[in-house]
């Protein structure tokens, strides 16, 4: 039994839901989105969506709750959208963008340049005394959370001086050096 595809999801103003078989598409003042649900079938109800799996297969029980999640953080994206913010801890660690373009020194020899998707929105804030901010936002919760992890994985923090690029609020496990 999903207690999570049970639920019905609320659609708010400004946003519409269209279901074409089994595809269903989210428009929004933000973006579009849209999502192939295989077996599950989508009702839309007025200002809900409920989501009805065809059997009890353990298959069915388990894309019921899955593509219900994924609907609710399609119509959050294109109504409100979704933020990551990474934080570059280390000495000379900066980043800077232009446009599309985040250029990342993070004490290899060379700087790192990506080129970001259209869809994202990027931002670097850099204060004196501070360490470096970079925010991502986007409409796709999938995509931002791909591109931060992208990041993030070209200086992970390490345990011992908490060096690397990390989620703001995230919680290093640090660990002692060595006991002379």
């Amino acid at each position: 039994m999903s207690r999570i595809g049970k639920n019905p999801v609320t659609i708010p103003s400004g946003v519409t839901v269209d279901v074409k078989g089994n595809n269903v598409t989210v428009k929004g003042k933000l973006g579009e989105l849209s999502q192939e649900i295989g077996d599950i079938s989508a009702v839309v109800e007025g200002e809900k969506i409920t989501l009805e799996r065809p059997s009890e297969a353990k298959v069915h029980k388990a894309q019921h709750g899955l593509y219900r999640s994924l609907i609710a953080n399609m119509i959050q994206g294109v109504s409100e959208g979704f933020t990551k913010e990474l934080e570059l801890v280390g000495v000379g660690y900066r980043a800077s963008n232009q446009g599309q373009k985040l250029d990342l020194a993070l004490g290899f020899s060379h700087n790192i340049v990506i080129d970001l998707a259209p869809e994202i929105k990027v931002e670097t804030v850099s204060e004196k005394g501070k360490n470096p901010i970079i925010k991502l936002s986007s409409f796709d919760k999938q995509l931002v959370g791909e591109v931060a992890a992208k990041i993030r994985s070209f200086r992970k923090p390490e345990p011992y001086k908490g060096k690397g690029i990390k989620f703001v609020g995230e919680e290093l496990r640090r660990k002692a050096g060595k006991s002379a």
